[in-house]
């Protein structure tokens, strides 16, 4: 039995030298990975360190350019809005035209009527009774052997006074030639 504990023994004690020898070749592996990943740690940094010049630059070119692409968009963009906008500004200056138009008419044909039924002659009244005025002074002139005594002065700038209907633009010069 004792034999069999030596012999136990003996193989405990080449187990435990067998272990102990894959432990040191195992530590010696781990040490022998962490200096090598320390080094490359390093080598990184160094290249980093190196290079990181030449990476900014790069960087900023690349922003440059992505900003001019960014700024060419947002331009194209304003310009269409601006656009649009325009021509819809355009069509409703358009249309305000067209009903102030529209108003200014409706205003002076009321104008008109009001002042035909009030008896107010229109220049074109006005005009008419100058130059008949003016034939019946040469009439005159003519049938007492005188000269005419002086020329009609020269027409007023026209206004754009429209008699409102056919029946006042004739009531009109009646009524001013009765009136002379």
């Amino acid at each position: 039995m004792v034999k069999k504990i030596q012999k136990s023994a003996a193989g405990k004690s080449a187990s435990a030298s067998a272990s102990a020898l894959l432990d040191s070749q195992l530590a010696a592996n781990v040490r022998d990975s962490a200096q090598q990943i320390w080094l490359a740690g390093m080598g990184a940094f160094s290249k980093a360190q190196a290079e990181g010049g030449k990476v900014f630059e790069t960087l900023i070119k690349e922003g440059t350019s992505l900003q001019r692409k960014t700024q060419g968009l947002a331009e194209e963009k304003i310009q269409e809005v601006t656009g649009r906008m325009t021509s819809m500004a355009g069509g409703v200056q358009a249309k305000a035209g067209q009903h102030w138009d529209k108003l200014e008419s409706i205003f002076e044909q009321r104008t008109a009527k009001a002042m035909s039924k009030l008896g107010v002659p229109t220049a074109k009244d006005v005009d008419a009774l100058i130059k008949r005025v003016d034939e019946l002074a040469a009439a005159v002139a003519k049938l007492s052997g005188q000269a005419p005594a002086r020329k009609a002065p020269a027409p007023r700038a026209k206004a754009d006074t429209k008699p409102a209907t056919k029946a006042a633009a004739k009531a009109a010069p009646r009524k001013a030639a009765r009136r002379a």
